[in-house]
């Protein structure tokens, strides 16, 4: 399961580096580790401040547009 996390957080962290495509991957691996982040936020109320880097918001809200739109 970790080698999965560090693969999502490494698809991530390359899009957002311009280091590979923003693609359907991508928002999938945006996707799971925003589910995954609000569950540890509902488990545990010392990761409420945990948030996504600015970037990587944007990117969130651009997948959010793109499946609503």
């Amino acid at each position: 399961m970790i080698g999965t996390d560090s693969n999502h957080c490494r698809i991530v962290a390359e899009s957002l580096a311009a280091k590979r495509e923003v693609n359907e991957q991508t928002f999938a691996s945006l996707t799971i580790l925003d589910e995954r982040l609000e569950r540890l936020k509902k488990l545990n109320g010392a990761f409420s401040g945990v948030a996504f880097s600015p970037d990587a918001e944007k990117l969130l809200s651009q997948k959010n547009a793109v499946a609503v739109g």
